[in-house]
């Protein structure tokens, strides 16, 4: 049998994988292939909480692959190169990849199946990732669209005919050729490091197994009632499978299914509603993505060019990071990242309203401090969510909305579970100073004398400077 070579890119599961499907359904015994070139990726090679879910995603793959007959074979770049070698020692006479959407990406994967097919191999590439690919959407006059809500009317359509799900295959073709293991690619803290990852994994099990426990458990309890739950940070009211659909674990259109299938009915259709919007957003994210590939980089609205952002104090800096600024659900947020590699979507949203705004510091110091602390970091979403938060992206956010923390605590987490268990320095707090403990300087003083004692900017004051700065910059 003619073997091909199956390239596992973040599509890192066996089922419902279009790439290994095609190459099976053309008749070639698959070889699976990892390539590890995170230089490749240009400005934005993997970051540290990315690499720790890669390693242990990649074992998970390859244990798969295993109870199947076969194996993961692991080799680092350059990708050509890789595959050249590769292409000669097993002799294939075929590629297939499922595709990826960013922009360094692209160009890459363009030269790769050019200079393939020169040689005169068959080479695929498939989607794997989204429910709708983002040169298949357009406005009436065949833009890109800027706004989601238009764009998901159009491309939300989808969701009426998904494609047919394919389960893993039960046996794969055995093969002998040599290769890495995940742990020769050196991604998780240097042997000189602490463990920063250990919290990492009370809370997920990379891989697809584990992607496919979360659907369970969402379809089992958080969907019902989804709509308002969602904001509620203190409980697990949200899907939590972005990981899983980063490094392509699970199908997107597999979830929608399983949702659709799930037999709730019309009492729970705002639930439903709202849950495909949200994916809706991850679709449109690459959308603005592939058609502006600046955004990574630059605000999507001109109009900022000229704003005066502060300098970023590596003081000020710093302890918005390590969730020190005297703001609880700030606070909060940034020690569930650090500890978990995951904050809650309506956290996310004050902790970046407080850094664009109140402390007017650039949304890209944000952007790169998520890129290497979320094991979800995803180069649409992140780039989407920052420019929506700071107001300088498509749909966004108008600038002069500035989230005020202690009322979102107050609305979203009335009883600080979720400020005490990240704060647990103020756990002996009563209700009512929780969620701004400044006004209540001697309960701060008395029962949580470790934590700031003033937040590190009056919230009132820094959001008209912020105010102010918006007008100035319009003028």
């Amino acid at each position: 049998m003619a073997r091909a070579l199956v390239w596992f890119r973040r599509d890192l599961r066996l089922a419902d994988n279009p790439a290994l499907q095609a190459a099976l359904a053309a008749g070639y015994a698959p070889v699976p292939v990892y390539l590890h070139a995170p230089d490749e990726e240009g400005e934005w090679a993997p970051g540290a909480a990315t690499r720790v879910w890669l390693a242990r995603s990649l074992a998970a793959l390859d244990a798969d692959l295993r109870a199947r007959g076969s194996r993961l074979l692991i080799r680092c770049g350059p990708s050509l190169a890789a595959l050249s070698l590769l292409i000669e020692e097993t002799q294939a006479e075929a590629v297939f990849w499922n595709r990826l959407y960013e922009p360094a990406v692209i160009a890459r994967d363009a030269a790769v199946k050019s200079a393939l097919r020169q040689r005169g191999l068959r080479v695929e590439s498939h989607n794997a990732a989204l429910l709708v690919e983002p040169w298949t959407v357009a406005t009436g006059s065949g833009d890109p669209y800027r706004v989601f809500t238009p764009f998901w009317r159009n491309a939300g359509r989808v969701l009426e005919s998904l494609p047919l799900s394919q389960p893993a295959p039960s046996r794969l073709p055995a093969m002998s050729f040599a290769g890495m293991v995940p742990d020769e690619l050196g991604l998780g803290p240097a042997p000189c490091e602490p463990d920063w990852d250990a919290g990492f994994w009370e809370h997920w099990q990379p891989g697809e197994a584990g992607a496919w426990e979360l659907l369970e458990a969402f379809l089992d309890s958080a969907i019902r009632g989804y709509d308002q739950q969602r904001n509620l940070p203190d409980r697990a009211g949200t899907s939590r499978l972005s990981p899983h659909l980063h490094f392509g674990e699970i199908a997107p259109w597999r979830i929608v299914q399983a949702v659709q299938g799930s037999g709730l009915g019309q009492a729970h259709a705002a639930d439903l509603k709202q849950y495909f919007a949200e994916l809706g957003w991850r679709e449109f994210a690459h959308h603005l993505l592939y058609h502006f590939p600046h955004t990574p980089q630059a605000d999507f609205n001109p109009r900022f060019a000229g704003f005066p952002w502060c300098d970023a104090d590596v003081d000020v800096l710093h302890a918005w990071q390590c969730g020190r600024t005297g703001v609880p659900l700030v606070d909060a947020g940034m020690r569930e990242l650090w500890q978990t590699g995951w904050m809650h979507n309506r956290v996310r949203m004050v902790v970046a309203s407080f850094l664009c705004k109140n402390l007017r510091i650039h949304w890209r110091h944000g952007a790169r401090w998520f890129w290497d602390t979320l094991v979800d970091a995803d180069l649409a979403n992140n780039s989407l969510g920052w420019q929506w938060s700071a107001g300088t992206g498509a749909d966004a956010a108008p600038y002069f909305r500035v989230f005020n923390p202690a009322t979102q605590a107050t609305r979203f987490d009335p009883q600080g579970r979720y400020l005490r268990r990240w704060l647990p320095e103020l756990a002996a707090l009563p209700d009512r100073a929780l969620a701004a403990p400044w006004e209540h300087t001697e309960l701060l003083r008395r029962l949580a004398p470790e934590y700031p004692q003033q937040p590190m900017v009056n919230l009132r004051e820094s959001r008209e400077a912020a105010l102010d700065a918006y007008a100035a910059s319009r003028a």
